[in-house]
């Protein structure tokens, strides 16, 4: 596998970062600017973002805007980089597959990553698009290894790793994985995504892909999320040890 996965051309496939989201959450510490753009250590923390994903080699990023969208665009084309970055604003919100939906027009790639603008994940991205492909998926999802069931609904595969069924949460002590919030997409798939309405991957179109070509890729890493103003202080803490 190792000799494949070294021919895979990350830097042909596009990256979608959902970032229109309020943070209604975090506004008691972070209230001048959108939650992706948080101040970590006096990084954005979109930046901590982008340049992990620019070490596996991707180079175009397509950002999912609302939310106080000017302050993210203003920042990136005032940026000097030499990566592409694109602006699919919607004035509504649009939900996670809306949103991703509204920015087709934007993409080229036949395989897509998609992620969210306020988490972080340590995910071998190169090892998940090989198993992306080696599936002939549709849609996979980035499955972390989690005992906090508590916390997030569980994911059900099958011996194929074959996605079969999603739980509710539980207060049950066993390790699960759960969903990281990463995604890769075929292209095609935004057919089955109506366009202009409020529309949700994980209740409205996963639910759709039971049984047929959705897959989990399953893994070991460190998620780090923003969304609270307690989640902020340990990225932030996270990040000055240098963990990416």
């Amino acid at each position: 596998m190792g000799s494949v996965i070294k021919s895979i051309k990350t830097d042909s496939i596009d990256v979608v970062v959902l970032c229109g989201g309020e943070g209604s959450r975090l506004k008691q510490v972070v209230s001048d600017r959108p939650k992706p753009m948080a101040d970590i250590n006096g990084v954005p923390f979109l930046d901590i973002l982008f340049d992990y994903l620019k070490r596996f080699g991707f180079k175009r990023f397509v950002l999912c805007t609302g939310y106080m969208a000017d302050f993210i665009e203003s920042y990136y084309k005032e940026k000097k980089d030499t990566t592409e970055i694109l602006f699919s604003y919607e004035s509504n919100p649009l939900g996670t597959a809306g949103a991703i939906k509204n920015a087709e027009k934007l993409l080229h790639s036949n395989t897509i990553l998609v992620l969210n603008g306020d988490s972080f994940c340590t995910v071998d991205l190169l090892k998940y698009i090989e198993f992306h492909r080696q599936k002939k998926a549709l849609l996979s999802i980035a499955l972390l290894e989690s005992n906090e069931t508590s916390d997030f609904g569980q994911i059900v595969l099958d011996e194929n790793e074959q996605v079969i069924s999603f739980k509710e949460k539980s207060n049950s002590d066993e390790k699960t994985f759960i969903n990281s919030g990463i995604y890769l997409f075929e292209k095609q798939i935004l057919s089955m995504i109506p366009t202009g309405i409020k529309y949700s991957l994980e209740y409205d179109l996963f639910p759709k892909l039971v049984d047929k070509s959705l897959y989990g890729f399953r893994f070991h890493g460190k998620f780090i999320d923003i969304g609270t103003p307690e989640s902020y202080l340990l990225a932030e803490e996270f990040f000055s040890r240098g963990c990416t």
